[in-house]
């Protein structure tokens, strides 16, 4: 399945992609894509609804953010060889953790607001992994029972807030807007190819980022079982995977997002997102 939230920001409804790509309303059945309907059980009851039987919702409307509600939204940094290697630093020996803040999910279409200050506005695609069974101390081995689903997350940095303000990589990663995720939520069962999915990024029409996810240091397996040693894992958390090489912050020189860039993205199998830079009011 292909889950997703439409309508006005702060008003999302949840739906369904039909086979045809239309969308279809969920919201006789659900209130939203989140919690308790991310687990097996909720899944298996969304599956054995007749989605030709629900109302088609209208071409054209906003698309939200895929999970609502978002308890954690955990990333890793330094993930893909290349990128370390860009970026001048060392493999890390473990998954470097840091967190966006749930007020930076957007929808994957909505506008990247520059934050006030800024000078080096950055951009990464990454592969979202959507938690749909809760767990502590989980086993690599169990660890894809955990996974309800995969999506596309544009990971949007400020490199000046993340190395040159003090205190942790938070600071330049949760801004608002800095986390779009979707369009939809792909449930595993239809993702099989997740260790070895293509993921690229576009500013202005100029392709920067092309790379897969088997050049990843950690897997998504390691990754659930490592964050699971400090952090239960809840149903309808959020887990960015990392970032291949191509960042503005490893160009040469250096290159970043600026208000009338539009930054194109997407993984194989997951959709696509467009977002307009515009300044902070």
């Amino acid at each position: 399945m292909k889950l997703l939230r439409f309508g006005e920001a702060g008003q999302e409804r949840p739906g369904a992609l039909d086979d045809e790509g239309r969308i279809r309303d969920l919201s006789s059945h659900i209130d939203d894509v989140s919690g308790a309907v991310l687990t097996a059980e909720g899944l298996a009851g969304l599956r054995s609804l007749d989605l030709s039987a629900l109302p088609v919702v209208e071409e054209g409307v906003r698309i939200g953010a895929c999970v609502g509600r978002i308890g954690k939204f955990v990333c890793i940094g330094l993930n893909y060889r290349d990128h370390a290697a860009e970026s001048g630093m060392a493999i890390p020996a473990e998954p470097v953790v840091f967190n966006k803040w749930t007020s930076a999910v957007c929808g994957p279409n909505d506008d990247v607001v520059q934050p006030r200050g800024s000078d080096r506005l950055d951009w990464e695609v990454e592969l979202g992994v959507v938690i749909g069974k809760a767990g502590s101390y989980i086993d690599e081995a169990d660890a894809l029972d955990h996974v309800a689903g995969y999506c596309v997350v544009h990971d949007v940095s400020e490199r000046s807030f993340q190395f040159d303000r003090g205190g942790t990589w938070d600071k330049g990663k949760g801004c608002d807007t800095f986390g779009p995720i979707g369009p939809w939520l792909v449930t595993a069962d239809e993702v099989p190819g997740i260790a070895a999915a293509r993921l690229w990024l576009e500013v202005d029409g100029e392709r920067h980022q092309d790379g897969t996810t088997a050049d990843m240091i950690f897997t998504v397996p390691q990754i659930i079982a490592h964050l699971s040693q400090f952090m239960s894992l809840q149903p309808g958390d959020v887990i960015s995977t990392g970032t291949p090489a191509g960042v503005g912050l490893g160009l040469k020189p250096p290159r970043f997002l600026h208000p009338g860039n539009e930054v194109r993205l997407g993984i194989d199998g997951l959709g696509e997102q467009r977002q307009r830079v515009v300044a902070a009011m």
